[in-house]
């Protein structure tokens, strides 16, 4: 399932499952485009650089869930400098 643009943020919104129930996490236009290659927060380039990357984006997120318990969870650049 693709993500969804989100202009508040900008960020994308992707659906997940947590221990089978419903979850929801989003990645920051500066995450994307710090490091993952996004080329501006249009939301053609931040699916773009998703799509290239959506392994170790789904990674991160899945370690945030484990970490935190929490159900919805909004990745930031600092989450991939730091390496949660």
């Amino acid at each position: 399932m693709l993500p969804t643009y989100c202009s508040a943020g900008p960020s994308l919104q992707c659906q997940a499952r947590v221990d089978g129930a419903p979850a929801c996490y989003g990645i920051t236009a500066e995450a994307l485009e710090d490091h993952f290659g996004a080329r501006s927060c249009r939301p053609e380039d931040l699916f773009v650089a998703y799509q290239k990357h959506k392994r170790a984006i789904e990674t991160m997120a899945r370690g945030l869930f484990e970490m935190t318990g929490a159900h919805s969870i909004l990745l930031h650049s600092g989450h991939f400098r730091f390496g949660m």
